[in-house]
C-alpha cells in the first residue's frame, strides 16, 4: 500500500501561480457550469422533496414526478462529469455553490494549495492544506 501511495504522490501535479492562472480559462468555464448546475440541482431537489411529501399523487402528477426524477438524476451524472474534468486537470473542487477550487502547489518547500474562487480574476491566494478557505492568505508579491 505504501508503494501505491508513493506512486500517487509522484503522479500528482503541482502548479506554479503562472500555470494555475494559465489553466483558469478552462477551469473557469467548467466551474461556471458546476455552480449553475449545483444551484439548479438544489432547487429541483427541494421541489422533488415537496412533491413527494404531499402523499397521494394522481396519475398525471406521477408521470411529471417521474420525469423530474429522471432529469434530476441525469443532471447529477452531468455534475459528476464536470467534477471528473476538474480532477483530470488536477484541480480540486472545494465548493460547488461558490465555485471554489484549489490547485496543489509547493511554497517554501512544503505542499500548499493555491486557492481561487469563480468571481476572482486570477489566482491570488493560497492556504495550508488543512486551513481551507478561512485560512486564505494573499500570495506574496513578486517583482
Amino acid at each position: 500500500m505504501a508503494t501505491t501511495s508513493r506512486r500517487a504522490k509522484q503522479r500528482r501535479k503541482f502548479f506554479t501561480v503562472q500555470e494555475a492562472n494559465a489553466a483558469l480559462p478552462l477551469v473557469r468555464a467548467i466551474v461556471r457550469d458546476v455552480t449553475a448546475l449545483a444551484h439548479d440541482l438544489r432547487e429541483r431537489y427541494g421541489r422533488l422533496v415537496r412533491l413527494q411529501s404531499q402523499g397521494t399523487i394522481d396519475l398525471a402528477h406521477e408521470e411529471e414526478l417521474r420525469c423530474l426524477v429522471e432529469d434530476f438524476e441525469r443532471d447529477q451524472e452531468r455534475m459528476h462529469e464536470y467534477e471528473a474534468e476538474l480532477r483530470d486537470l488536477h484541480v480540486e473542487l472545494k465548493d460547488h455553490y461558490i465555485g471554489l477550487v484549489d490547485f496543489p502547489a509547493w511554497m517554501n518547500g512544503r505542499e500548499v494549495y493555491l486557492c481561487w474562487k469563480l468571481d476572482e480574476p486570477a489566482v491570488s491566494h493560497w492556504h495550508e492544506l488543512d486551513a481551507g478557505f478561512a485560512g486564505r492568505k494573499p500570495l506574496p508579491q513578486t517583482e
